[in-house]
């Protein structure tokens, strides 16, 4: 299948465009970027930095993928981003390239990320990511699968965010959230845990009871993490699927929980 690019369209020298690919009115890309097969990047786009993208990726109006790095401590060089497949990204998004050379800013696959949001730069995001409009992520931050953003949720930087994780709209978020629980609240706390979301990535009810159990020893029953640990293991929900999730998030986490 033919590359189609606008008369219109500014595709600078040593961009790499692969079969399928569409450019339309206005867009720019920019001379270290590789688009895979089948993507389409709409009237008035930026592709720009050493941004390489996978296959069938939509990127809307007036986004701009692959900016500099707003990070002081950037010192020159290439640094870049890297993006799986299937990903969409609306109107006005940002995303960032990395600070250092030899660094990547990352996202997976299968992502939707809408209108006026931010990725900053050196964020590693997982799968089927769900971030709705006007949220930002500051630098650092990472990002497991199946998480979903509410409405202008906001993330500190050097953040983890644990997989099924839901972070509410307007919510915000200074420590590590773990997996399979919504957050909300300024700063965010633990509320309960993402029902739907474990639904819906092919969790059972059975699941969804032993994540309910975990959510409580964490959060409700006045443990520190050391003893809610212990019971966890006591009860042998550390070898379930989902408390094994959660107990390697715990060992990773530097920030602190919300």
């Amino acid at each position: 299948m033919a590359v189609a690019i606008h008369p219109s369209a500014i595709v600078e020298k040593g961009a790499e465009l692969d079969d399928g690919v569409t450019i339309g009115p206005y867009a720019y890309i920019g001379p270290q970027v590789s688009l895979g097969k089948g993507c389409c990047v709409a009237h008035h786009a930026t592709v720009d930095g050493a941004t390489t993208l996978g296959e069938d990726n939509e990127i809307h109006p007036y986004a701009y993928v692959g900016a500099k790095t707003h990070d002081l401590k950037y010192k020159g060089g290439c640094p870049g981003l890297r993006i799986g497949s299937r990903n969409t990204f609306r109107e006005y998004v940002t995303i960032h390239c990395a600070t250092n050379e030899g660094s990547q800013t990352v996202l997976g696959h299968d992502n939707a990320i809408l209108a006026y949001s931010h990725i900053a730069h050196d964020c590693v995001i997982g799968n089927h990511f769900v971030m709705s409009s006007h949220a930002a992520l500051a630098g650092h931050v990472e990002v497991g699968d199946h998480v979903n953003f509410g409405w202008g949720a906001g993330i500190h930087q050097f953040s983890k965010i644990g997989s099924y994780a839901m972070i509410a709209a307007m919510a915000r978020v200074t420590q590590d959230v773990p997996p399979f629980m919504i957050v909300e609240g300024s700063p965010a706390g633990s509320r309960t845990i993402n029902k739907v979301g474990l639904e819906r990535a092919g969790f059972s009810s059975d699941d969804c009871m032993v994540a309910r159990r975990i959510h409580k020893l964490y959060f409700k029953q006045g443990l520190n993490r050391s003893q809610a640990s212990a019971q966890l293991q006591a009860e042998g929900l550390d070898a379930h699927p989902l408390g094994t999730l959660l107990i390697d998030f715990l060992r990773k986490s530097t920030r602190g929980i919300c």
